[in-house]
Formats: C-alpha cells, structure tokens, sequence
C-alpha cells in the first residue's frame, strides 16, 4: 500500500467514469483506442498539479499531528488490523510506551479543546515513521505465506 500522505493519484483512473459494456466507448476504451493515450497525456499535464495538492495536503496533516504531539503512525488501530497489532508487537516495549503516552496526551488536549504550544509543535515529527517499516515486513510474510499456501502464525481475523 501506498503512503497516505502522498498518495499516487492514478489519472487514468480519474478520467474515466463508468460507461455501459455494451456501448461503443467502452468498446474503444477496452480495446486500447485513443483514450488511455489521452488519460496519459493528461496525467503528465496534471502531474506537476497532483503533486503540490500532495505537498500542502501532507503539510496540512503534520501541522494538524503536531497540535495534537501524535505521529502518523499513532493512528494505525491495531484492533481493525491485524497486521497492524503483528507489528506493534514487535516493535520495542519503550516505543509502544511513548506510543501510549502521545495519544493519551492527544486525548487530554481535545477533551480540553487546547493545543500544544507552538514551540512543543515545532518539536513533533509527524512523519517519523516507527510502525510502518515493520508493518511493511509482517505484510510482505503475509503474502509470501500466502503465495506458498502455509497457514498464518496468528489469526488474522477480527472478532
């Protein structure tokens, strides 16, 4: 899966709305007429466009973490994804502690409706990722687990 904050934003897929199997443009557009060369020229016009909307999006949402001292991988739930709960489980037990320690701090500040000062603000890293390169490793055993057939080391399912 891609990063949240910059997301690849697919033109192609943008571009194009859903047009009945049975008509003549969804005959053009299947066999490989001109419009995917379209949705590619256009792509390279927006790029530049879709890549500072990008930019100030991820700008907005560190600034809005760090009113709050929370990372991004603070909002992973481990008790939506499995693979999320595999991974905080082996990350260091001083890592899930200052973990906690954020988002009980970020839920004092909202139930108080203040935010951190600003120079605490300047101090957060938003996008320091401490979740996520683990998180990269169980899935990847996941889908290698997957591929050769062999059963899962924890259960995945939610209850």
């Amino acid at each position: 899966g891609g990063s949240v904050l910059c997301p690849h934003v697919e033109v192609h897929s943008l571009l194009h709305t859903h047009v009945p199997e049975a008509s003549p443009l969804h005959q053009r557009v299947a066999t490989g007429s001109r419009a995917p060369t379209m949705s590619k020229a256009l792509g390279k016009m927006f790029e530049p466009l879709f890549a500072a909307m990008a930019t100030r999006y991820q700008g907005w949402v560190g600034a809005e973490l760090s009113k709050y001292g929370l990372r991004l991988d603070d909002l992973l739930d481990e008790n939506a994804n499995m693979d999320v709960a595999e991974a905080l489980r082996r990350i260091p037990q001083e890592e899930r502690d200052l973990r906690m320690q954020r988002l009980k701090r970020a839920m004092d500040l909202s139930m108080k409706h203040v935010y951190l000062d600003k120079e605490t603000q300047a101090k957060q890293t938003p996008f320091k990722w401490y979740i996520k390169p683990v998180l990269e490793e169980v899935e990847a055993e996941r889908d290698e687990r997957a591929t050769l057939g062999s059963s899962q080391p924890y259960n995945r399912q939610i209850p």
